[in-house]
């Protein structure tokens, strides 16, 4: 640090100034203060192990359960080790491999979440300056939850976001160097700092998206955003085509704002998919959505798309070679993906365009926003029309005969994730019958992951019959879909928070995370009808609020044209993009605070606590599959909010989950007498993977269940309990010894036949604690 001498006397005008804070480093005139008014916590700005302890009553609580697809260590030059019962070269045994795993896994995906945020927050300072101010709008006070949580201050410009973020990037630097070898060795401390990990995540999240919503004028949670376009049939294909991939809403934002300065609205069509698309959207509702992650190959394929536009994030690492067979040009925009090609940021955006059109260049790598808009506008422009006889997908009517080579060895089969009947279906086609082809398209049953077409000894193109069969039969199809609302508003809060934590409202269910469904993302549509009209809140994000808008009731409306998008019972709130879910964890919080008067600052292990004992909050990620979902859920996690995944997470290696058959680990201490009483498991998980829906579904409401619900909040939650185990399993849930606590506790409808289930159990009534708390009372 340098100093400089002034030469100022101290009568000089310059001591006169007011409004004039000064610290080392730093000089603001006339700023709000940061400062919250209420007493600082003991951990603001926790290190890597401030929060152990917390992390400790998790995990003793919710123990890891390892599920190795792996035996062996191959991170450095000791290695292979095989540590199927054995150490590795540098000590470390199975459980602590798998738990490093998973640190890796949430570090990665916190990274990811960091860089956007870091992405987005210089180009934000850049275009509006330092001080542009961060206003959420008239209804929101609480503006940043996790920030005033883990940092302890308030935001008030985007510059003081920098603060949060410089704090994220330090923590990731001292977990990511835990992974190294000969560093840690102990599986519950390789856990701690996953947890750590995640809560950055969530950190991170939260800073991205107040700074696109601030500085793009993204809705700011008024519930009642306008319906939007989703699916193929939306697009309009005789006009050229600009389809956007990714995360990062600036290059979208860009094009779309280079189309409106030109009033090209009736030339050129501007669509997305992924988390790009709902963030489009968001910022202008000119633009389309086609869908989750798993339309990208399908779409490319199509053809429709004159130029690609990839920013970061969930991009198919393949997409320039899957253009270039049908002509399209791709323009990265990020350094997180640079494909090879030619940097073209310096360069004048009309030498850009003539490289890309002539087909000197098979893409540009354009760092600069601004020049992506029109270099991607004016491309399309002038290809569309030399592309319309280009295709890489057959005729219709060549599919039958090209279909007749398959030897069907079944091997498309052995490797499809989800076991889907690609070789009969391909059999079929052979014969004309191209419907069970459509039907893998449909719902994106079949993800196209094109694992299929690498061990297609005839080299089929597996894919392209799916893409061309579905298209055939769904390319019209249209759908409607809220547009990304943001945060959930005080207001709201004020509102829902006491029916909450009291059980009147049975629960907050989060539909969340990737599209790598088991059986199709209609299965996620289901559960939200069922819970939405149960009277939960469901609240969507990212690549699952894509794919509930995509399924079709009996009343032949889409559940967003149902259901009213506000935050509170049978409320479908699409909340945004895969940065949007910190404003989940933000409401839970929000109840902590606007509810129950506990404050932020600093104040993590209360808050937490808090969560975990009486907000009933579940998240769902049906589909997760990277690992920014794992650090997701482990964010929600430390916080104190379970998730419920699919099938496929259990290749994340690793569960929290809960052990009915021990007692003691449910034990609670009641704040208001000082005593330890007898608990109940609830929620039972943490981080549990279900393989059907219906047991998704069951375990969701369960997970809805706490401590602190009143007789006529356990009524409700049991009650649903009670009737989906029925619906899907034909008897009364197994253990529900375990959640009546009393008489009172018992739903009325069903009140016979389960106290002679009780009865039969030797069941004894317990009372139910004041002031559940994993802590005792100081």
């Amino acid at each position: 640090m340098t100093y400089k001498k002034m030469d100022k006397k101290l009568d000089d005008d310059f001591w006169k100034t007011k409004n004039l804070s000064l610290s080392i480093g730093e000089v603001s005139v006339g700023k709000p203060k940061q400062e919250l008014d209420e007493p600082m916590g003991p951990t603001p700005k926790p290190s890597v192990t401030d929060l152990r302890s917390w992390d400790f009553k998790l995990l003793k609580r919710y123990p890891p359960f390892y599920a190795p697809f792996c035996d062996m260590c191959c991170l450095c030059t000791y290695g292979k080790c095989d540590l199927l019962g054995k150490k590795g070269a540098c000590g470390i045994d199975a459980k602590a491999q798998q738990a490093r795993t998973v640190l890796l896994a949430s570090c990665i995906g916190t990274a990811a979440h960091a860089g956007h945020g870091r992405h987005m927050l210089h180009h934000v300072i850049k275009e509006k300056g330092k001080d542009f101010p961060i206003d959420m709008g008239k209804n929101i006070d609480i503006e940043a939850p996790i920030i005033r949580t883990i940092i302890g201050k308030k935001p008030v410009t985007v510059s003081d976001l920098d603060e949060s973020l410089s704090y994220v990037e330090e923590q990731l630097s001292h977990l990511l160097s835990a992974c190294h070898t000969g560093q840690e060795g102990n599986s519950l401390d390789f856990e701690s700092k996953a947890l750590h990990a995640g809560m950055m995540d969530d950190l991170a999240r939260e800073v991205a998206d107040i700074t696109q919503i601030v500085a793009y004028d993204m809705p700011r949670g008024d519930g009642d955003e306008p319906l939007v376009e989703l699916g193929l049939g939306t697009v309009d294909k005789d006009k050229p085509v600009v389809l956007c991939i990714g995360h990062n809403v600036a290059p979208g934002a860009e094009i779309l704002d280079y189309v409106e300065d030109n009033d090209l609205y009736e030339d050129v069509e501007i669509c997305g998919i992924c988390c790009t698309a709902i963030d489009i959207t968001r910022y202008n509702q000119a633009a389309k959505v086609i869908g989750p992650l798993s339309k990208q190959m399908k779409f490319i394929r199509s053809g429709v798309s004159d130029v690609i536009v990839v920013d970061e994030q969930c991009v198919r690492t393949d997409v320039l070679e899957e253009a270039k067979k049908n002509g399209a040009v791709v323009i990265a925009t990020t350094d997180k993906m640079c494909l090879g090609l030619l940097d073209m940021t310096k360069e004048d955006p009309e030498l850009i365009i003539n490289e890309l059109v002539n087909g000197n260049i098979d893409g540009a790598l354009i760092l600069e926003p601004k020049k992506v808009g029109k270099v991607a506008v004016e491309v399309a422009k002038k290809i569309a029309k030399r592309r319309e006889n280009l295709k890489c997908l057959p005729d219709i009517s060549e599919i039958p005969e090209i279909a007749k080579e398959c030897t069907e060895c079944g091997w498309c089969v052995r490797v499809c994730p989800n076991n889907r009947p690609i070789m009969d279906a391909v059999t079929a086609a052979a014969k004309s019958d191209l419907t069970k082809l459509a039907n893998l398209y449909e719902h994106d049953m079949c993800y196209t992951c094109g694992r299929c077409e690498e061990e297609c000894e005839r080299n089929l193109p597996l894919v392209s019959f799916i893409t061309k069969a579905g298209d055939h039969f769904v390319k019209n199809q249209k759908f409607k879909m809220r547009a990304g609302r943001g945060p959930v508003q005080d207001v709201e809060i004020r509102k829902v928070g006491g029916p909450i934590v009291l059980g009147d409202i049975p629960g907050v269910v989060a539909f969340v995370g990737c599209s790598n469904f088991p059986n199709g993302g209609i299965e996620i549509a289901k559960m939200a009808e069922e819970l939405l009209k149960r009277r939960y809140i469901v609240v969507a994000t990212g690549c699952s609020a894509m794919s509930i808008g995509e399924y079709i009731d009996e009343d032949g409306l889409t559940l967003y044209e149902k259901y009213e998008g506000i935050f509170d019972a049978s409320g479908l709130a699409n909340i945004g993009s895969c940065v949007s879910n910190a404003h989940i964890s933000g409401a839970c919080i929000k109840i902590a605070n606007i509810f129950a008067k506990k404050p932020l600052s600093g104040n993590f292990e209360e808050v937490a606590d808090y969560i975990l004992n009486r907000v009933g909050a579940c998240g769902v990620a049906w589909g997760a599959f990277s690992q920014k979902a794992a650090a997701i859920a482990a964010g929600v996690n430390r916080w104190g909010i379970p998730a419920v995944l699919g099938p496929h997470s259990s290749k994340y290696r690793r569960l929290y989950l809960g052990r009915i058959d021990k007692e003691e680990m449910w034990d609670l201490n009641d704040l208001r007498t000082g005593e330890t009483v007898k608990g109940e498991p609830a929620p039972e998980h943490l981080l549990y993977a279900a393989e059907t829906m219906e047991e998704a579904l069951v375990s969701t409401v369960k997970m809805c269940i706490r401590p602190n619900d009143t007789p006529k909040g356990r009524q409700l939650k049991l009650s649903n309990y009670i009737d989906l185990y029925k619906k899907y399993f034909g008897e009364l849930p197994t253990d529900l010894e375990l959640f009546v606590r009393n008489e009172r506790d018992i739903p009325i409808t069903h009140k016979k036949e389960v106290m002679d289930d009780l009865t039969s159990k030797n069941w004894t009534p317990r009372e139910a604690p004041k002031e559940p708390s994993l802590f005792e009372r100081k």
